[in-house]
């Protein structure tokens, strides 16, 4: 669970090295696709690992990249994660009710 001191401290963090002024939605964009290309990354040429179990370390790092991300990004567009994430669950519990999507990997659309 993400915790409040948590998000601060990632805040923080930007805040002490004046790295806001830097810190453009477009700029926090290409650098959370960049740092989820490096976390896909660590899976390629896997081959039946898709686990990849001797790769957790590599895994945990780009992940936190990304959710720093994520973070700064929230910070900047003035957003609250926990808004923004339970009003998307929301629309998805609407887009696929657990009767229809249950064990079924197809898009909304596509759901009968």
């Amino acid at each position: 669970m993400l915790r409040d001191e948590t998000i601060r401290r990632v805040v923080k963090f930007r805040d002490d090295r004046n790295w806001r002024q830097f810190h453009t939605p477009k700029d926090l964009a290409l650098s959370l696709s960049l740092e989820a290309a490096e976390l896909l990354e660590v899976f390629q040429w896997s081959g039946t690992d898709l686990e990849c179990r001797e790769k957790q370390g590599r895994i945990r790092e780009e992940l936190a990249d990304v959710l720093s991300y994520c973070i700064l990004m929230a910070d900047i567009c003035g957003f609250d994660l926990d808004e923004i994430i339970n009003e998307k669950v929301t629309r998805n519990e609407a887009k696929y009710p657990v009767e229809k999507a249950w064990g079924n990997a197809a898009k909304y659309t596509e759901l009968t």
